[in-house]
């Protein structure tokens, strides 16, 4: 049988798992012992033993974004090869989801172009922060947002938010051990609102820095809390320096809202290479 690349969109709570990225065990690691020729729990090696599930054979699981431990999504994107081409798309999204825990769901399915790669074709991804900002905590979701008690004004968060947008370097906003040369990073936008209790900051780009967005939305809040003014943000800016920024931000409350990918590019290209002589 030929083989097929399909593309996945994937939603999952990240709140149980290590991280995106498969990992081993460590001596970090203080979970329940993990099986042999298991690593630790992670939303890459869970969605890889269920695709392998349903196609029986080996496969490996690209993902377009690296979310960290305890981050979740509503719209990961990631593509694997299979030989198993007469399952057809929605087939096969309900027998991985019927594999997969309650927490992960395999929104979409679909076959793509060789070429396509869930890293190298993404243009642009979209974060969602959430804040529950109220003087009680949320019972039923502290787990899913960044519980404030403090009043947060969003004018100067939003304020403070615009001067993100832009190529930047942002060497200031990104953990020690990023081990990048380059941390020259494009902001396409960055926007604060408030609806009742919870404040939503949401930030696109094309590609962003070890906690990048943790420390830029923990840098808003305290703007929001008055601590200083929304200007200060091109000083942290010039610093280059991660002492200038504010905290980072906890993990529960981030979330990859969305993954934009360059397939009409992809496709044209294949179809040229299809179409043109053979040399």
């Amino acid at each position: 049988m030929p083989q097929q690349r399909y593309k996945l969109t994937i939603a999952y709570r990240g709140t149980h798992y290590h991280g995106w990225q498969w990992q081993a065990a460590n001596e970090f690691y203080k979970g329940p012992p993990v099986a042999e020729g298991h690593g630790i729990p992670t939303i890459q090696e869970t969605v890889e033993r269920a695709v392998m599930e349903v196609v029986r054979h080996p496969i490996r699981l690209i993902g377009s974004s690296r979310t960290d431990s305890g981050v979740h999504a509503k719209g990961q994107v990631a593509h694997f090869d299979t030989d198993q081409t007469q399952i057809p798309p929605l087939g096969l999204r309900r027998a991985i989801n019927a594999a997969l825990p309650d927490d992960i769901v395999i929104r979409n399915v679909e076959p793509v172009p060789d070429s396509f790669d869930a890293i190298a074709s993404t243009t642009s991804k979209r974060y969602q922060y959430l804040i529950w900002n109220a003087e009680e905590r949320p019972p039923f979701f502290s787990e899913l947002a960044w519980y404030r008690w403090q009043p947060l004004d969003v004018v100067p968060m939003a304020e403070a938010g615009a001067q993100f947008i832009g190529e930047r370097d942002f060497a200031s906003f990104a953990r020690p051990g990023h081990l990048r040369e380059n941390t020259i990073r494009r902001v396409l936008s960055c926007d604060v609102s408030r609806r009742r209790e919870m404040i939503v900051i949401g930030i696109e780009g094309g590609g962003f820095l070890w906690n990048q967005i943790r420390i830029m939305v923990g840098t808003l809040v305290e703007i929001g809390m008055g601590k200083y003014p929304p200007e200060r943000i091109a000083e942290m800016l010039a610093a280059l320096d991660r002492r200038a920024a504010g905290p980072t931000a906890p993990p529960q409350g981030l979330y990859l809202q969305w993954v934009k990918t360059d397939e009409q590019r992809i496709q044209n290209s294949e179809f040229r290479t299809q179409k043109s002589p053979s040399p």
